[in-house]
């Protein structure tokens, strides 16, 4: 009885009542809502469950999830200050907050980024010194392409050497399966999925296996809402962590989670989705899932740098910190 009335005044909102001939005021659960780097599918799988699964009503926060458009533009909602809590590529995030942009990286679920250059097969595409002189084509705006040069050089290569053609997201598969390029700039999580999908017979070459391992989606917010709202934004990482740890155990559970969240997203791509992205949980050394070790991001910065997408010199530490996150012994460990 008495477990009943605690739950009953954690959860509900504001109001004052009698629970059993006693009169008590029910404690209202926080609004929370926290911006997505796309549109909904496997990688936000997580944050899904922790919502329907209810670890955001046990921590006493009312989360609603927000799909996005693009990393880049979830970085600039935040650095603008119209969005507080979000998720999206460390790097993006990192660039802004290098030109001054008040936020920080609080916890990274991508210990690796996803990016990769996929060719089919039949094109005889078997090592990256392959692509000089071919056609690749690139997502014009996107992470990934912003990449790129760091990639190339990392294998030999000089953006010279590769004929990148720009073309819209959506043009991107289409373009290799009909052989107008002979590879394409993509991620794991994505392009891959939709080609195989269609039968197409790939050789990958992921940035993460290729020289270019950076910490990359990661949660993140802006430096106002984190002095103000500590407590909140420790219970708002706790409950998330612990629903990408359901994910990982659950997947099938998760995308139905995440269905009932979004009811217009395909389960059967969410679903491959979300297995394509487990395995960067746990990479680039990492000892926990949602922490990327410092020197994962000293490798980052030191990449980076090195073609100008960050700043050469500039502490590491300045794009995050741990001060959010839960203690270790209550986090998942890396096995």
């Amino acid at each position: 009885m008495l477990r009943f009335i605690s739950r009953t005044l954690a959860v509900s909102a504001v109001s004052s009542a009698l629970v059993f001939g006693v009169s008590v005021t029910a404690v209202a659960a926080t609004p929370v809502t926290f911006q997505l780097n796309w549109v909904a599918g496997g990688s936000n799988a997580g944050f899904a469950a922790a919502l329907t699964e209810g670890y955001y009503k046990d921590a006493g926060l009312d989360v609603t999830l927000i799909e996005g458009n693009g990393s880049g533009n979830t970085a600039q909602l935040v650095a603008a200050n119209r969005v507080q809590l979000a998720y999206a590529d460390a790097v993006a995030v990192s660039q802004l907050i290098a030109k001054g942009a008040p936020m920080k990286v609080i916890s990274t679920v991508y210990q690796s980024n996803p990016n990769e250059v996929s060719a089919l097969k039949k094109t005889n595409i078997n090592s990256i010194s392959d692509l000089k002189g071919k056609k690749v084509g690139v997502p014009s705006g996107s992470s990934q392409t912003t990449m790129l040069p760091l990639f190339l050089k990392a294998n030999g290569l000089k953006e010279s050497e590769v004929n990148l053609i720009n073309m819209p997201l959506t043009s991107m598969v289409p373009t290799l399966l009909q052989g107008q390029v002979d590879a394409i700039l993509g991620s794991i999580d994505s392009y891959q999925i939709q080609l195989e999908a269609q039968g197409a017979q790939l050789t990958n070459f992921r940035f993460a296996d290729y020289g270019v391992p950076t910490v990359s989606t990661s949660i993140f917010a802006n430096d106002t809402y984190l002095k103000d709202n500590s407590d909140v934004v420790k219970k708002f990482v706790a409950a998330s962590l612990k629903g990408w740890s359901f994910a990982l155990d659950n997947p099938a559970k998760a995308i139905k989670d995440l269905k009932a969240v979004f009811p217009n997203l395909s389960e059967k791509t969410a679903t491959a989705e979300l297995a394509a992205i487990t395995p960067l949980f746990c990479s680039g050394g990492a000892k926990y899932v949602g922490k990327a070790e410092d020197a994962q991001w000293v490798k980052t910065q030191d990449l980076l740098s090195q073609v100008g997408l960050l700043p050469a010199g500039r502490d590491p530490k300045s794009y995050y910190t741990n001060d959010f996150l839960p203690p270790t012994s209550a986090m998942r460990a890396c096995k």
